[in-house]
Protein backbone atom coordinates (compact mmCIF):
# COMPACT_ATOMS: atom_id res chain seq x y z
CA UNK A 1 0.00 0.00 0.00
CA UNK A 2 1.42 3.64 -0.84
CA UNK A 3 0.36 6.48 1.46
CA UNK A 4 -1.85 8.46 -0.01
CA UNK A 5 -0.90 12.28 -0.62
CA UNK A 6 -3.82 14.40 0.20
CA UNK A 7 -2.25 16.95 -2.23
CA UNK A 8 -2.84 15.29 -4.67
CA UNK A 9 -6.16 14.68 -4.07
CA UNK A 10 -7.04 17.91 -3.88
CA UNK A 11 -5.37 19.17 -7.06
CA UNK A 12 -7.36 16.13 -9.11
CA UNK A 13 -10.74 17.64 -7.52
CA UNK A 14 -10.27 21.04 -8.45
CA UNK A 15 -9.78 20.18 -11.87
CA UNK A 16 -12.43 18.02 -11.96
CA UNK A 17 -15.13 19.93 -10.24
CA UNK A 18 -14.20 22.87 -12.06
CA UNK A 19 -15.13 20.42 -15.25
CA UNK A 20 -18.68 19.09 -13.52
CA UNK A 21 -19.49 22.77 -13.06
CA UNK A 22 -18.23 23.96 -16.64
CA UNK A 23 -20.75 20.41 -17.90
CA UNK A 24 -23.48 22.08 -15.91
CA UNK A 25 -23.11 25.26 -17.86
CA UNK A 26 -23.06 23.75 -20.98
CA UNK A 27 -26.11 21.74 -20.50
CA UNK A 28 -28.03 25.12 -19.65
CA UNK A 29 -26.77 26.16 -23.14
CA UNK A 30 -28.26 23.15 -25.29
CA UNK A 31 -31.80 23.19 -23.36
CA UNK A 32 -34.86 23.68 -26.12
CA UNK A 33 -38.46 24.14 -24.09
CA UNK A 34 -40.28 21.30 -26.49
CA UNK A 35 -37.90 18.64 -25.57
CA UNK A 36 -38.13 19.12 -21.75
CA UNK A 37 -42.30 18.82 -22.62
CA UNK A 38 -41.44 16.46 -24.27
CA UNK A 39 -40.07 14.06 -21.53
CA UNK A 40 -41.82 15.26 -18.15
CA UNK A 41 -45.45 14.01 -17.59
CA UNK A 42 -47.76 16.93 -17.92
CA UNK A 43 -50.51 14.87 -16.05
CA UNK A 44 -48.25 15.00 -12.85
CA UNK A 45 -48.20 18.84 -13.23
CA UNK A 46 -51.96 19.08 -13.73
CA UNK A 47 -52.59 16.37 -10.55
CA UNK A 48 -50.35 19.39 -8.93
CA UNK A 49 -52.71 22.21 -9.80
CA UNK A 50 -50.04 23.55 -11.58
CA UNK A 51 -51.58 26.67 -13.35
CA UNK A 52 -48.17 29.76 -13.31
CA UNK A 53 -46.67 29.52 -16.79
CA UNK A 54 -43.63 29.93 -14.85
CA UNK A 55 -43.74 27.31 -11.91
CA UNK A 56 -44.52 24.60 -14.99
CA UNK A 57 -41.39 25.98 -16.80
CA UNK A 58 -39.29 25.96 -13.27
CA UNK A 59 -40.92 22.38 -12.13
CA UNK A 60 -39.89 20.41 -15.68
CA UNK A 61 -36.66 22.54 -16.17
CA UNK A 62 -35.08 21.29 -12.20
CA UNK A 63 -36.35 18.26 -12.80
CA UNK A 64 -34.42 17.59 -15.90
CA UNK A 65 -31.34 19.67 -14.42
CA UNK A 66 -31.21 17.27 -11.29
CA UNK A 67 -31.28 14.36 -13.05
CA UNK A 68 -28.45 15.17 -15.27
CA UNK A 69 -26.56 16.56 -12.50
CA UNK A 70 -26.70 13.55 -10.56
CA UNK A 71 -25.42 11.09 -13.63
CA UNK A 72 -22.54 13.82 -14.11
CA UNK A 73 -21.64 13.99 -9.98
CA UNK A 74 -22.03 9.85 -10.13
CA UNK A 75 -18.67 9.67 -13.05
CA UNK A 76 -16.80 12.22 -10.57
CA UNK A 77 -17.39 10.65 -7.36
CA UNK A 78 -16.02 7.47 -9.85
CA UNK A 79 -13.23 8.69 -11.23
CA UNK A 80 -12.17 10.01 -8.35
CA UNK A 81 -12.48 6.31 -6.57
CA UNK A 82 -10.50 5.18 -9.04
CA UNK A 83 -7.70 8.13 -8.79
CA UNK A 84 -7.42 7.65 -5.18
CA UNK A 85 -6.54 3.58 -5.65
CA UNK A 86 -4.32 4.43 -8.10
CA UNK A 87 -2.31 6.12 -5.92
CA UNK A 88 -2.52 3.85 -2.86
CA UNK A 89 -2.93 0.09 -4.28
CA UNK A 90 -2.23 0.60 -7.99
CA UNK A 91 -5.89 0.70 -8.91
CA UNK A 92 -7.01 0.78 -12.50
CA UNK A 93 -10.25 1.57 -14.67
CA UNK A 94 -11.27 -1.82 -15.67
CA UNK A 95 -11.82 -2.51 -19.36
CA UNK A 96 -14.50 -5.64 -18.01
CA UNK A 97 -18.25 -5.38 -18.34
CA UNK A 98 -19.74 -4.78 -15.66
CA UNK A 99 -16.64 -3.44 -13.27
CA UNK A 100 -14.99 -0.49 -13.04
CA UNK A 101 -12.29 -0.46 -10.87
CA UNK A 102 -9.64 -3.40 -10.26
CA UNK A 103 -6.74 -3.47 -7.76
CA UNK A 104 -4.90 -5.82 -5.76
CA UNK A 105 -4.96 -5.74 -1.96
CA UNK A 106 -3.10 -7.98 0.92
CA UNK A 107 -2.95 -11.44 -1.60
CA UNK A 108 -6.69 -10.27 -2.88
CA UNK A 109 -7.53 -9.52 -6.50
CA UNK A 110 -10.89 -6.70 -6.05
CA UNK A 111 -13.20 -6.68 -8.76
CA UNK A 112 -15.50 -3.15 -7.89
CA UNK A 113 -18.05 -1.49 -9.45
CA UNK A 114 -18.71 2.37 -8.61
CA UNK A 115 -22.24 2.82 -7.29
CA UNK A 116 -22.87 7.06 -6.37
CA UNK A 117 -25.51 5.76 -3.47
CA UNK A 118 -26.81 3.22 -1.96
CA UNK A 119 -30.41 3.17 -3.75
CA UNK A 120 -29.76 2.09 -7.36
CA UNK A 121 -30.74 -0.53 -9.45
CA UNK A 122 -33.96 -3.01 -9.58
CA UNK A 123 -33.75 -6.36 -9.58
CA UNK A 124 -33.18 -7.17 -13.25
CA UNK A 125 -29.71 -4.72 -12.91
CA UNK A 126 -28.94 -6.23 -9.30
CA UNK A 127 -28.87 -9.25 -11.28
CA UNK A 128 -26.89 -8.80 -14.05
CA UNK A 129 -24.29 -7.36 -11.54
CA UNK A 130 -24.53 -11.05 -10.69
CA UNK A 131 -23.66 -12.14 -14.29
CA UNK A 132 -21.14 -9.45 -14.92
CA UNK A 133 -18.93 -10.55 -11.68
CA UNK A 134 -19.49 -14.39 -12.92
CA UNK A 135 -18.09 -13.63 -16.46
CA UNK A 136 -15.23 -11.38 -15.17
CA UNK A 137 -13.78 -13.46 -12.06
CA UNK A 138 -12.38 -16.53 -14.60
CA UNK A 139 -10.74 -14.07 -16.98
CA UNK A 140 -8.89 -12.55 -14.23
CA UNK A 141 -8.26 -16.01 -12.16
CA UNK A 142 -6.20 -17.27 -15.16
CA UNK A 143 -3.74 -14.58 -14.81
CA UNK A 144 -4.11 -14.43 -11.12
CA UNK A 145 -3.58 -18.21 -9.88
CA UNK A 146 -2.08 -16.71 -6.78
CA UNK A 147 -5.17 -14.21 -5.79
CA UNK A 148 -8.48 -14.88 -4.31
CA UNK A 149 -10.86 -13.14 -6.45
CA UNK A 150 -13.22 -10.71 -4.88
CA UNK A 151 -16.38 -8.79 -6.02
CA UNK A 152 -16.85 -5.82 -4.59
CA UNK A 153 -20.05 -3.10 -5.01
CA UNK A 154 -18.86 0.52 -3.33
CA UNK A 155 -21.58 3.08 -2.31
CA UNK A 156 -19.78 6.74 -2.02
CA UNK A 157 -22.10 7.76 -0.22
CA UNK A 158 -24.81 6.45 1.83
CA UNK A 159 -25.08 4.78 5.80
CA UNK A 160 -25.24 0.90 5.56
CA UNK A 161 -23.66 -2.26 7.25
CA UNK A 162 -20.86 -3.82 5.49
CA UNK A 163 -22.35 -6.89 4.05
CA UNK A 164 -21.71 -9.84 1.57
CA UNK A 165 -24.53 -11.25 -0.52
CA UNK A 166 -25.07 -15.04 -0.97
CA UNK A 167 -23.14 -14.80 -4.24
CA UNK A 168 -20.17 -13.71 -2.15
CA UNK A 169 -20.26 -9.68 -3.36
CA UNK A 170 -19.24 -7.55 -0.46
CA UNK A 171 -21.45 -4.39 -0.22
CA UNK A 172 -19.07 -1.44 1.09
CA UNK A 173 -20.79 1.73 1.62
CA UNK A 174 -19.92 6.23 2.30
CA UNK A 175 -17.25 5.59 4.91
CA UNK A 176 -16.26 2.30 4.62
CA UNK A 177 -15.59 2.31 0.27
CA UNK A 178 -13.11 5.53 0.93
CA UNK A 179 -11.24 3.50 3.55
CA UNK A 180 -11.25 0.11 1.42
CA UNK A 181 -9.47 2.28 -1.20
CA UNK A 182 -7.25 4.49 0.61
CA UNK A 183 -6.60 3.14 4.00
CA UNK A 184 -7.63 6.33 5.51
CA UNK A 185 -11.10 6.14 7.60
CA UNK A 186 -11.28 9.64 7.63
CA UNK A 187 -10.92 10.18 3.58
CA UNK A 188 -14.68 10.45 3.13
CA UNK A 189 -14.74 13.48 5.28
CA UNK A 190 -11.42 14.82 3.82
CA UNK A 191 -12.83 15.44 0.52
CA UNK A 192 -15.37 17.57 1.07
CA UNK A 193 -12.92 20.79 1.72
CA UNK A 194 -12.11 20.45 -2.02
CA UNK A 195 -14.91 19.34 -3.87
CA UNK A 196 -16.42 22.87 -2.42
CA UNK A 197 -13.90 24.51 -4.61
CA UNK A 198 -14.57 28.24 -5.40
CA UNK A 199 -18.82 26.54 -5.30
CA UNK A 200 -19.95 29.91 -4.41
CA UNK A 201 -18.33 31.47 -7.89
CA UNK A 202 -19.49 28.63 -9.94
CA UNK A 203 -22.88 28.48 -8.60
CA UNK A 204 -22.94 32.04 -8.87
CA UNK A 205 -22.49 31.73 -12.55
CA UNK A 206 -24.74 28.90 -12.90
CA UNK A 207 -27.54 30.20 -11.37
CA UNK A 208 -27.15 33.34 -13.38
CA UNK A 209 -27.27 31.63 -16.76
CA UNK A 210 -30.24 29.52 -15.55
CA UNK A 211 -32.49 32.43 -14.04
CA UNK A 212 -31.55 34.05 -18.23
CA UNK A 213 -32.73 30.44 -19.28
CA UNK A 214 -36.04 30.36 -17.53
CA UNK A 215 -36.71 34.04 -18.63
CA UNK A 216 -36.66 32.68 -22.67
CA UNK A 217 -38.47 29.37 -21.66
CA UNK A 218 -41.49 31.28 -20.00
CA UNK A 219 -41.85 33.64 -22.89
CA UNK A 220 -41.51 30.84 -25.15
CA UNK A 221 -44.16 28.26 -23.53
CA UNK A 222 -46.30 31.55 -23.04
CA UNK A 223 -46.57 31.49 -26.52
CA UNK A 224 -46.85 27.84 -27.66
CA UNK A 225 -48.72 26.75 -24.54
CA UNK A 226 -50.74 28.94 -23.30
CA UNK A 227 -54.56 30.72 -24.21
CA UNK A 228 -55.03 34.26 -25.21
CA UNK A 229 -56.30 34.91 -21.27
CA UNK A 230 -53.13 33.34 -19.71
CA UNK A 231 -53.88 30.45 -18.63
CA UNK A 232 -52.34 26.98 -19.23
CA UNK A 233 -53.93 24.97 -22.40
CA UNK A 234 -53.92 21.57 -21.34
CA UNK A 235 -55.24 20.30 -23.74
CA UNK A 236 -52.65 21.29 -25.84
CA UNK A 237 -49.70 20.43 -23.82
CA UNK A 238 -51.02 17.00 -23.25
CA UNK A 239 -51.62 16.65 -27.32
CA UNK A 240 -47.78 18.35 -27.97
CA UNK A 241 -46.91 15.66 -25.49
CA UNK A 242 -48.25 12.43 -25.87
CA UNK A 243 -50.51 12.46 -29.20
CA UNK A 244 -49.92 9.23 -31.21
CA UNK A 245 -46.87 9.92 -33.95
CA UNK A 246 -48.99 9.61 -37.92
CA UNK A 247 -47.67 5.88 -38.81
CA UNK A 248 -46.53 5.90 -42.58
CA UNK A 249 -48.04 4.59 -45.18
Amino acid sequence: MNPLNLDDVYEFVNIRISQFHQRRLSIIKEIDLKNLVKRKNPYLFRAKNITLAQNYVAHILESSLASQEETMFGEFLEALAIFIASKTYNGYKSHLEGVDLELKKAGVYYLVQIKSGINWGNSSQHKQIKTDFEKAKPLIQSNNLDFEIQPVIGSCYGKARTTTTKQGIIKLCGQSFWHFISDDPDLYTKIVEPIGYEAKKHNEDFSDARDNLINQLNLSFIQQFCLPNGAIDWEKLIQFNSKNLVSPT
